[in-house]
This record gives structure tokens, C-alpha cells and sequence, in this order.
């Protein structure tokens, strides 16, 4: 799950300088949007990650 949260941040950078480079509006305000939402399944990606970490440390006996 790590490298998804690679990928979506990557993703939202390349979108973030589509974005920059628009000349037209709504291409600027699509790369935008996109930026948000891989931002967000980068954010989502990370919380599954440390919740399975959480999970996996609190099942294993302690010493």
C-alpha cells in the first residue's frame, strides 16, 4: 500500500504541473480537481497502510 501512496502523490505532482501550465480555465480547474482527488486516495492509501501496521503489531504477543 505504500507504493500506491508513491504512486497517487507522484500522480497529484504531474497534475498539480499540468495544472500550472494550463492556459485555458478549465483544463487548470480539471487538473486541479484531479490534484484533490489523488491527494486523497494518497491520504487514504497511508491510513489503510498504518491501520494494518496497528493490527499486525497489536496481534503479536507481547514478550
Amino acid at each position: 500500500m505504500a507504493q500506491d501512496a508513491i504512486f497517487y502523490r507522484a500522480q497529484a505532482a504531474k497534475a498539480r504541473e499540468e495544472a500550472g501550465a494550463a492556459v485555458l480555465d478549465n483544463v487548470r480547474d480539471r487538473a486541479l480537481r484531479s490534484v484533490a482527488a489523488f491527494e486523497t486516495m494518497a491520504a487514504s492509501a497511508e491510513r489503510v497502510t498504518k491501520q494494518r501496521e496497528d493490527r499486525k503489531i497489536a496481534a503479536t504477543p507481547s514478550e
